[in-house]
């Protein structure tokens, strides 16, 4: 017998949760909580959202306070009209923590949520307990890889073809199956919301040249890095070859590096019992001090 197709609910099912709206800085922002401990905030990736971590919340809520979350300008989070470039996600990041009464937390940021939570330990290291960066963006200005996520997604917000979605979000995967189609109708969804459509400018602000060379990440900033970090790449993923995990892992002191295998640039999705494991292991390394 088949064994029954992988939906968000079914990841959620039996699990205590909630998601509501957070007033972060006076942006109303989308907060998915579950779990109790010590609290964990998830980061997606550039016009994502935070059902990219659907398959990793209920492994952690049985330890951690869970936050996935919508960032600035994202998902169902409000979308202030200004060019979202990496301080305002950090300051929005900070505020969120700042409303929930989060002192420190662990981060595990996907792509652009990468590139968030590194500056974030950069500029206020206080406040992370530990880093994860997952295929994280941000160290490097490839014209060829900005101007695909550039086109990709415009067309798929510009355009009401469900068609053009779900290629983009089979852009992400090393397997297309991983696309789900629930994952492709939630985006879909988002992706044709009048003040998404408004706002894309915005969020694409990143994969301007100019704008992209003013917030990128280099060796020197890298190198501020102290706390614990958790680098994961897989080995297909299209937006961001191997060098640039290893350049991070070279730049970052102390820091390790996993490599899945037959994965794209959703290795906790795409590798999501793989990347449980590893995450938890990690995490339970690196407790906060009380």
């Amino acid at each position: 017998m088949p064994s029954a197709p992988r939906t968000i609910w079914n990841e959620l099912a039996g699990l205590d949760f909630q998601v509501t709206t957070v007033d972060a800085g006076g942006v109303p922002t989308r907060s998915l909580q579950a779990g109790e401990g010590e609290p964990l905030i998830f980061l997606h990736g550039t016009s994502g959202h935070l059902e990219a971590f659907m398959r990793n919340v209920q492994a952690h809520a049985k330890q951690y306070a869970v936050h996935a979350i919508d960032m600035l300008g994202h998902g169902f989070t409000g979308k202030p009209n200004f060019g979202y470039e990496i301080p305002r996600y950090r300051d929005h990041l900070l505020a969120y923590l700042d409303a929930q009464g989060i002192e420190r937390a662990h981060i595990a940021g996907e792509s652009l949520g990468g590139w968030v939570g590194a500056r974030a330990a950069i500029d206020v290291p206080d406040r992370i307990a530990s880093l994860q960066l997952l295929c994280a963006g941000g160290t490097v200005a490839n014209p060829e890889v900005m101007e695909r996520i550039r086109t990709s997604t415009r067309k798929a917000v510009e355009t009401d073809d469900i068609e053009l979605t779900r290629a983009r979000m089979r852009l992400l995967m090393h397997d297309s199956a991983d696309a789900t189609e629930e994952l492709v109708a939630v985006r879909h969804e988002i992706y044709h919301r009048p003040d998404f459509v408004a706002n894309i400018d915005n969020l694409l602000s990143l994969q301007d040249m100019e704008t992209r060379i003013r917030n990128i990440l280099r060796p020197e900033d890298m190198a501020q890095i102290t706390v614990p970090t958790l680098i994961v790449w897989g080995r297909n993923n299209p937006f961001g070859e191997i060098p640039e995990a290893s350049a991070m892992h070279d730049n970052i002191s102390g820091s390790e590096l996993v490599l899945f295998d037959d994965c794209g640039h959703w290795p906790q999705h795409e590798k999501a019992a793989e990347y449980n494991d590893l995450s938890l292991g990690f995490l339970a390394k690196h407790a906060i001090a009380r």
